[in-house]
């Protein structure tokens, strides 16, 4: 796999750190978020977060699916019909980033052979830098403790972006793509 794909990632990512903030800011019309609810959420990602600080799970970061299409427009087309919306990417290169309320979905036309999960470490939903984070060359370490060997694998002795593919047993392509440096680097 070439770098190609993941640095347009990353090209789109640091675009709209910005105007995703502005876009929930302008497009929020209704009452305020409940705020039990809110705290509930912060209290689940938190307990998470120390579960896999204690060892508990790997921290891969930012989730998405991303789907390979034949025809970007009609995808487009359909899945703004399911209520999500562009938030990067370039529909001329044959790649889009969307997401609605809850989740994020990339299509991409010609450039993957088959779908894939795909995640960021060191990014949230926002594609904003997350202060701890498992590395990518940490979480290859430990897949390979576990008998799971990357293809391709990160150079461990890098601290920059990098990233691994591995694959499930049913043949699932799982991209961990982390667009920030090495906590401490």
């Amino acid at each position: 796999m070439s770098r190609t794909i993941p640095a347009a990632f990353l090209s789109f990512f640091v675009g709209i750190g910005g105007m995703h903030g502005a876009s929930l800011v302008a497009t929020r019309n209704g009452p305020p978020p409940d705020t039990k609810s809110t705290e509930n959420t912060k209290n689940k990602e938190q307990k998470m977060k120390e579960e896999a600080k204690n060892g508990d799970g790997l921290r891969l970061g930012n989730f998405s699916v991303s789907l390979t299409v034949k025809d970007i427009a009609a995808s487009r087309a359909f899945y703004e019909k399911l209520g999500f919306k562009a938030m990067g990417g370039d529909q001329a290169q044959g790649w889009l980033v969307m997401q609605n309320d809850s989740a994020t979905i990339g299509i991409f036309q010609g450039m993957f052979p088959r779908n894939m999960l795909t995640f960021n470490p060191g990014w949230d939903r926002s594609a904003q830098p997350l202060t701890e984070f498992d590395d990518v060359r940490e979480i290859q370490r430990m897949l390979r403790a576990q008998g799971i060997e990357p293809e391709p694998a990160a150079d461990e002795s890098s601290t920059g972006t990098a990233y691994i593919m591995i694959t499930d047993p049913d043949g699932n392509p799982i991209l961990i793509d982390q667009h920030v440096p090495k906590p401490g680097a």
